[in-house]
């Protein structure tokens, strides 16, 4: 018997969070924030934040409710997480420790785990073990994972494979095919090939963010090209730096670091999250961000430098700041609200190297703060972005290529989990054989 149990991100963008169920072994995969109602619950991103109980969180829905797990947890054998980012990792801190089992997760993702529970003065319990992408591990004689490496917005992301005797159940959450990415390795199409033409994959549990977008997901490498022509060939002289992207982007922090310093300024990144992924890239091996940047970590000390700049001249430096959503409590929100002592002044340059992820807070937040820095008269460069989700082509040519039994979509709200179907329906695949499923609703493979 295998049952997969939703317990946060279906029918719903973040939170993720899904048991696979093998006879009387259970396997969790990815155990995610819901960052709104994260953000909202402490308040403050940037600041220090008191211990927060998974009680209150779980109440708030900013932590997957797995009160359905309990009964079970004795049948717990490991946790799992895909990659680094909040929505899929950034939970485990609040709810592993109720679970005996082992955190299996690649080295990048590891050090950001410890990074939050350092932060939040967590005793995280359980042991964590490093796989390698492309590496696999024997966990029960009944169950073997194996880490498959794929692209995304945050190094070494890896699609989870769990063999069992029923078949293969392939955990896609999330991913992109890149194939020149400017930081980590090529997805590895030869195992997802290897796969298809096994013809034992009983299930893809897949990411369908995008599913209505008909193209092929561009990639990194055409966002350098962006990045250069609005940091480098944009003249900047006598203005105001400051860019805003995701946190976990390494690759994209590396490409703007790099741009930066031909301007000649001093770079600092600002804001707490950007110094927890800078600090687990160095602890992980990929990039050290240190030896060309300043980095600033809390709104005490933010406010102390932005006093300095201010001094100095804005105009001699690059601001890497937080708040690329419009978080009302984020740095760049909070400078444009004169929140933070830095004045923008006329023809000043923002740069959003991001979309606006698609929920309905942030696209208020992001009109909001636009409006504010186009009333100081700042020139906004935005969607200097591409992606880290796959497209729909992306999609029907992996679908193509492992050919699994049945689908379920997760990752996305109505609109795109209709679209998945429409796309499922045009590859042959009987409407049965599709399963878009709700959270707590219990599906179980044949």
């Amino acid at each position: 018997m295998i049952q997969i149990i939703p317990l946060g991100g279906y029918y719903e963008v973040g939170k993720n969070m899904t048991a696979l169920r093998i006879d009387n072994e259970i396997v969790i995969l990815d155990i995610g924030l819901h960052l709104p109602n994260y953000i909202q619950f402490t308040e403050d991103e940037e600041e220090d934040v008191k211990f927060l109980s998974s009680d209150k969180l779980r109440e708030a829905g900013a932590i997957p409710d797995d009160t359905f797990l309990w009964q079970y947890r004795d049948m717990v054998k490991a946790i799992c997480t895909t990659h680094a980012h909040l929505d899929h990792a950034g939970a485990i801190p609040y709810v592993a420790n109720r679970y005996d089992c082992k955190i299996f997760c690649t080295r990048f993702t590891g050090e950001v785990i410890k990074t939050i529970c350092k932060d939040e003065k967590i005793k995280l319990r359980n042991q964590i073990h490093v796989l390698d992408e492309n590496g696999q591990y024997k966990l029960t004689p009944n169950i073997k994972i194996e880490f498959i490496n794929i692209t995304h917005s945050t190094p070494q992301t890896v699609i989870i494979a769990i063999h069992t005797k029923y078949g293969i159940v392939l955990y896609a959450n999330d991913y992109k095919f890149d194939e020149h990415p400017t930081l980590g390795k090529k997805p590895n199409h030869k195992r997802f090939e290897q796969l298809g033409k096994q013809g034992n994959v009983l299930c893809l549990i897949t990411d369908c963010l995008y599913s209505a977008d008909a193209r092929k997901m561009p990639g990194e490498r055409i966002v350098r090209q962006m990045l250069q022509e609005v940091i480098v060939d944009t003249d900047s002289r006598g203005k105001a730096v400051i860019i805003t992207t995701f946190s976990s982007h390494l690759a994209r922090l590396k490409s703007i670091v790099e741009f930066s310093r031909k301007l000649g300024r001093k770079i600092v990144f600002m804001g707490r999250s950007l110094a927890k992924y800078a600090e687990a890239g160095k602890n992980a091996g990929i990039v050290d961000f240190s030896k060309d940047v300043e980095i600033v970590r809390y709104s005490r000390q933010i406010r102390r430098r932005l006093k300095k700049i201010q001094k100095e001249g804005s105009d001699k430096y690059v601001l890497i700041v937080t708040g690329h959503q419009g978080e009302p409590k984020a740095t760049l929100s909070k400078m444009a609200n004169h929140e933070l002592p830095f004045m923008f002044r006329s023809g000043d340059h923002v740069i959003f190297s991001c979309i606006t992820i698609p929920i309905p807070i942030n696209f208020e937040n992001r009109a909001n703060l636009e409006k504010t820095l186009r009333n100081l008269g700042v020139s906004i460069y935005k969607d200097i972005h591409y992606s880290g989700h796959a497209a729909r082509e992306d999609l029907r040519e992996f679908i193509g290529i492992l050919k699994p039994k049945h689908l379920v979509p997760t990752h996305a709200e109505k609109k795109t989990l209709d679209a998945f179907l429409g796309l499922a329906l045009e590859l042959g695949y009987k409407k049965e054989a599709v399963h878009i499923i709700k959270n707590f609703e219990i599906l179980e493979l044949e």
